[in-house]
């Protein structure tokens, strides 16, 4: 399932920037479609604009709240009504992202003690480690979250420099990709949950499990996505599309497999 506004404060009606001739939204949705497994891929929106564009391209979407605080909340308002095991959050802003990355989410479900898993690459520049937009995730021997935030961790203090800042990547910093995949019924528990204390320090809604008590399960993966937020992102999309068109081929998405 992929949630998908239309507000947005830096690129207003991001949903529907031209990519390459088709909209973001529909360029997500293609890509999507290419995960091994899945039944179906839902667009969750609160906007007819890009309902129609999704429609309009052959694909799904269905219509939801515009309060939702997040696009957790607002993929539970749709898998509420849906018979299904597992739901993947796809991000609406990654045009480009890899079908292999979804795959690779879904792979932990076959212990059927997992509840909830997601992505992390190992971090290996400075300056993207001490990027506060860029989140950490911090990862037990068992391969489960143990926390996840803005600042640089963890914290090398033998490492660091005498300013406490560091001047190489620690072994054990990753990035969290924010790529989730839940089963249905842990979805659905999440959004009922109110806001937690760590979640609204760091802005991190992913928290909110671990404060609960949901364990994340987080694989490591040597694969990346670009987030379109800015309009430099855009460029850079559209840059790499013209390139490289095989990154998204252009295919009808009305041949998906139905439930």
């Amino acid at each position: 399932m992929i949630p998908a506004r239309y507000a947005s404060t830096r690129l207003p009606g991001k949903p529907l920037i031209d990519l390459g001739g088709l909209p973001m939204i529909v360029r997500v949705v293609e890509q999507a479609r290419r995960t091994p497994g899945i039944s179906d891929v839902v667009v969750a929106t609160d906007d007819t604009r890009v309902r129609d564009a999704v429609e309009a391209h052959g694909g799904i979407a269905v219509m939801t709240r515009a309060d939702h605080r997040s696009g957790t909340d607002r993929l539970a308002e749709v898998a509420a009504s849906l018979t299904c095991d597992i739901v993947v959050n796809v991000q609406g802003d990654e045009p480009l992202i890899d079908p292999s990355m979804i795959a690779q989410a879904l792979a932990p479900f076959a212990n059927p003690a997992v509840e909830m898993t997601t992505l992390c690459r190992r971090l290996t520049d400075v300056e993207e480690f001490l990027n506060p937009n860029v989140v950490k995730a911090v990862v037990g021997q068992d391969g489960f979250a143990l926390y996840f935030s803005r600042a640089a961790v963890p914290f090398d203090r033998a490492a660091a420099g005498p300013p406490g800042r560091h001047a190489e990547v620690p072994p054990l910093a990753f990035k969290h990709i924010g790529l989730y995949a839940y089963r249905r019924a842990t979805v659905l528990r999440l959004a009922a949950l109110a806001p937690t204390a760590l979640e609204e320090t760091e802005m991190l809604e992913q928290l909110r499990a671990l404060e609960h008590g949901i364990r994340i399960k987080v694989v490591q993966t040597e694969l990346d996505s670009i987030g379109v937020d800015t309009e430099a992102d855009v460029a850079r999309v559209r840059a790499l599309l013209a390139a490289s068109p095989a990154v998204s081929p252009v295919r009808p998405v009305h041949d998906h497999a139905q439930p």
